[in-house]
């Protein structure tokens, strides 16, 4: 066998792909290409898989993290509390917005939020705390919940990489506010194109983000408040509706596929991801740490092995953040994380041959 992808999305759509053309041809033949009926059964699906009241279709996870800040009314002079490693949407909403982000650093054991930093990053200008569920696992929610409670500041959990997740049997999205997914091909639920969700438990909210995402207009042409385009294809939810029942089945495999990762590597210089005790990992990416990564990507490129580095500049080291004043060495375990960690292929339909000349290679390299 000669290498293996980071990621193949055509064996997937072989398994589904007569169910697939039939739900896109029936969309087509509609004439309805925006929201409309099969968006609303789909938003419905969401909702009720992941355990909150209402789901709101929209055109992108950026547009779901920016439409939720808009629907906490932030803007110019409020901070919002996000971890620093993470990928760029989370903090160019905020940015965005005129808000001004405010980096926290990770525990380094599982790549998410880690709550001391949390609770001395919020400030009487906290207008919201953006943990993110970073490669498939849920943040500390209790925790983060505990101190965003105590202080009255609204949670919007960034699970764009984490559908189906779980902490302590609760899935990601029905925790805090609002729940933020993307459904861009690369994700455990993914369409073919843009795609993204809200969820919340909020009747007012859920009203509010419906009319933010058509410009603000209530009803058509008339404007009492300014929104977005933001509309979640008609074709999308039509493909996405025939794959989230496969999502349960397909996270499985890749967990199972984490195990053998694990077990292969206990003991080598390769660092497996931690699975916190009480909480589901879906495993969006498998993560690996390394102390001579650039050796170790050499090695898997020319074996044809797919890899990346995820996110190889955390966020208070980005350029367009330098003005907020931050030297890369502050938060010490993102940076760490940054030059160490590498992602390999994870995903369903590989199998355990597939699995070995990773482990292998790999393994060969370090």
């Amino acid at each position: 066998m000669a290498g293996v992808p980071l990621l193949d999305l055509k064996g997937q759509y072989r398994d589904l792909r007569e169910e697939l053309l039939k739900a896109i041809d029936e969309t087509l033949a509609s004439g309805g290409y925006v929201l409309g009926p099969r968006v609303k059964a789909f938003e419905e699906q969401v909702a009720e898989y992941c355990g909150a009241k209402h789901a709101i279709g929209v055109a992108s996870g950026t547009d779901a993290l920016l439409l939720a800040l808009m629907a906490l009314d932030v803007g110019p002079g409020d901070e919002v509390v996000l971890p620093t490693y993470t990928f760029f949407a989370s903090a160019g909403v905020v940015h965005r917005l005129g808000a001004t982000p405010v980096f926290t650093d990770i525990d380094p054991a599982t790549y998410n939020m880690d709550p001391a930093g949390l609770e001395a990053a919020i400030s009487p200008k906290t207008k919201a705390i953006m943990p993110v569920h970073l490669f498939g696992q849920c943040a500390d929610m209790g925790e983060i919940m505990r101190l965003a409670d105590a202080r009255g500041i609204p949670v919007v959990e960034d699970a764009a990489q984490a559908l189906g997740a779980t902490y302590l049997g609760t899935k990601s999205g029905a925790i805090g506010r609002f729940g933020c997914f993307s459904f861009y091909p690369t994700k455990n639920l993914g369409g073919y194109g843009d795609g993204g969700m809200i969820t919340t438990d909020s009747d007012e909210l859920d009203d509010l983000l419906r009319r933010l995402r058509v410009h603000g207009a209530r009803p058509k042409y008339i404007h009492a408040m300014v929104g977005i385009n933001s509309r979640l294809d008609a074709i999308q939810a039509a493909i996405l509706a025939v794959k989230l029942p496969h999502l349960d089945a397909w996270a499985a495999k890749r967990r199972e596929h984490a195990a053998f990762y694990r077990e292969r590597f206990a003991g080598t210089a390769v660092e497996a991801p931690v699975e916190t005790d009480g909480y589901q990992h879906v495993y969006n990416q498998f993560v690996v740490r390394l102390q001579n990564r650039e050796a170790v990507v050499a090695r898997l490129k020319e074996a044809g092995i797919g890899n990346e580095i995820y996110y190889p500049l955390s966020m208070h080291a980005q350029e367009c953040f330098s003005h907020l004043g931050y030297a890369e060495g502050d938060l010490p375990h993102a940076v760490k994380a940054s030059r160490e960690t590498l992602s390999i292929p994870v995903y369903p339909e590989m199998t355990e041959e597939m699995l070995g000349i990773v482990a292998d290679t790999l393994l060969g390299a370090v």
